[in-house]
């Protein structure tokens, strides 16, 4: 993974790069003393990841986040609790307050590769082997969940609800549903609802703009209901 680091402060910087080079996954592209240098590499070269102080003179660190059309993966790393909320609002990987640990340090780059591996696992041809799990934030924690174990999920703005087989309460997760839906298979996971994803597996009947699930049932609306059709073969009326 192609990283760069972001700082202000030269000691933050030379401590970052030492961090780095224990981390054989990771190739450090540039060492960046303000967010306008980094928003130069970041445009002119492939970045995958980002580790970047919040609090910098000129552009700070959760600007330079909401500048990039094109985001690469960020890991914020500051002196600043209150900023905790601001980052995760981002969907940046982890949040590191400072001074930072090389095992806290270990820990949120394995976030950030584990997403990275996620992330190419969907550009793999078909007929090769791919994860049957992903990865998502809830409580503050990057929980890996099996695909099959999902059986179906509610989106509210920009978080979405997690139901899963044999678990009474749902996940919550800051995501969009859009986002998690380009994360899961397409042959078994899909969209019934602007609102809505069922896993295939999970579907009993399907009947009048409802779909019963193993243990719930959930809308389809008229603007998905050609897709139901398509998966299950049957014109759905």
């Amino acid at each position: 993974m192609r990283c760069i680091i972001v700082d202000d402060e030269p000691l933050a910087l030379e401590l970052l790069e030492d961090n780095i080079k224990n981390i054989t996954r990771l190739e450090l592209v540039a060492s960046c003393r303000s967010a306008a240098q980094a928003l130069q590499i970041i445009q002119e070269k492939e970045i995958d990841l980002v580790f970047s102080d919040i609090q910098m003179p000129g552009i700070s660190g959760l600007q330079l986040v909401k500048s990039l059309s094109r985001k690469p993966m960020f890991i914020f790393i500051t002196a600043y609790q209150e900023f905790a909320v601001d980052g995760f609002e981002l969907d940046v990987i982890d949040y590191l307050l400072k001074p930072v640990s090389l095992e806290r340090f270990l820990k949120a780059s394995n976030k950030a590769i584990n997403q990275y591996d996620l992330q190419k696992s969907r550009l793999i041809p078909a007929s090769a082997p791919v994860n049957d799990y992903l990865f998502v934030y809830a409580d503050y924690t990057l929980m890996r969940l099996n695909h099959d174990d999902i059986t179906y999920i509610e989106g509210l703005k920009d978080y979405v609800k997690l139901y899963r087989n044999g678990h009474p309460k749902p996940l919550l997760s800051r995501i969009t549903i859009k986002s998690l839906e380009e994360q899961l298979p397409a042959k078994q996971f899909f969209r019934t609802h602007k609102s809505f994803i069922i896993n295939l597996n999970y579907v009993q009947s399907i009947r009048k703009g409802r779909i019963k699930l193993d243990g719930a049932e959930v809308p389809y609306s008229e603007n998905y209901k050609d897709v139901i059709g398509r998966i299950t073969g049957k014109v759905i009326n």
